[in-house]
């Protein structure tokens, strides 16, 4: 049996199959139809300073290969999450690594004071910089390497836990914005977050998506993905979480050669809440099969033309 385990930063994961934010809600909703134990991290829906309702339905539709949502960070906030899920979490043996988005530096930084204030298990953060900064005119976060390093070495500052920012590939030079993060004292960054994505119902003439735009995920943007992966591996000496449009453990793979040292499983778990783990069975079985000691040696090892 390969070993499945990776490091990022102190921590060690027993295997590299996550599942991505948004897409399993805290954590415990499924207990009937997976079994969590033998996930590798449990990345948890994000998690604002306030309560939020979302963004008004219809806000997920289905395409070729992929859906589009725009739910709008509905989440309990972060009060809540410490005062209901964070005790639920003490009786887990998988880590969580919890998702913060912000829409502004001082909330982020908020929201993890809160957390760091009291007692818990969760390992990490991941921390959502495609939100508006509406101190900043609007600009986003993840598009702008100054204010990346900024709120990455801010929020270093506040946590001895995992900080992994995730990229948004909707970014003229993603890999500067890698390394900004890495600048920033980031242990991780996670690729990558969803693709500006718009549906039109022909007949009615109207957006399927009641604010237009939202993110496209699914098979359709692993591409997408792969390339920005490759490029963040070439750039920065910090791991790598592979996300978009993983479906089975070719994908797995593919991800691992382009460069990531996990990967997290997000638009598929919808179709399928138990596909993790027979993403996992495959992937052990491949290993196996073509006799790899270890999958952390598959990293970066895509050969190309250039």
């Amino acid at each position: 049996m390969a070993n499945l385990s990776v490091n990022i930063g102190s921590t060690t994961f027993k295997n590299p199959i996550f599942v991505a934010s948004g897409t399993f809600g805290y954590g415990t909703e499924n207990p009937e139809l997976v079994d969590i134990s033998k996930l590798g991290a449990i990345v948890t829906k994000s998690i604002t300073l306030n309560p939020r309702e979302g963004n008004p339905p219809p806000r997920i539709v289905e395409t070729s290969s992929g859906m589009i949502n725009s739910i709008g960070l509905a989440n309990i906030g972060v009060e809540k999450y410490i005062s209901n899920m964070l005790p639920v979490y003490e009786e887990m043996d998988t880590p969580i690594i919890m998702n913060i988005a912000g829409s502004s530096m001082t909330e982020y930084m908020d929201i993890m004071k809160k957390v760091e204030a009291v007692s818990s298990s969760i390992v990490g953060y991941e921390i959502n910089i495609s939100c508006p900064n509406v101190k900043e005119g609007g600009m986003e976060f993840g598009v702008d390497c100054a204010m990346t390093e900024k709120l990455t070495g801010k929020l270093r500052k506040l946590t001895d836990r995992l900080l992994i920012m995730k990229l948004s590939p909707n970014v003229t030079d993603i890999a500067a914005i890698a390394t900004s993060s890495e600048n920033g004292g980031a242990n991780a960054v996670s690729a990558i977050n969803t693709v500006v994505g718009m549906s039109i119902n022909h007949r009615s003439r109207f957006s399927d998506i009641y604010t237009t735009f939202g993110g496209l995920s699914g098979p359709a943007i692993k591409p997408v993905g792969l390339a920005c992966v490759h490029k963040v591996y070439n750039a920065v000496n910090i791991p790598i979480i592979g996300i978009g449009g993983i479906v089975n453990s070719t994908d797995v793979i593919e991800y691992f050669l382009a460069g990531s040292c996990s990967v997290q499983v997000g638009t598929a778990n919808f179709r399928n809440p138990g596909i993790t783990e027979i993403i996992l069975n495959e992937l052990n079985n491949y290993l196996d099969e073509k006799g790899i000691d270890s999958i952390s040696s598959l990293i970066g090892s895509v050969k190309t033309h250039d």
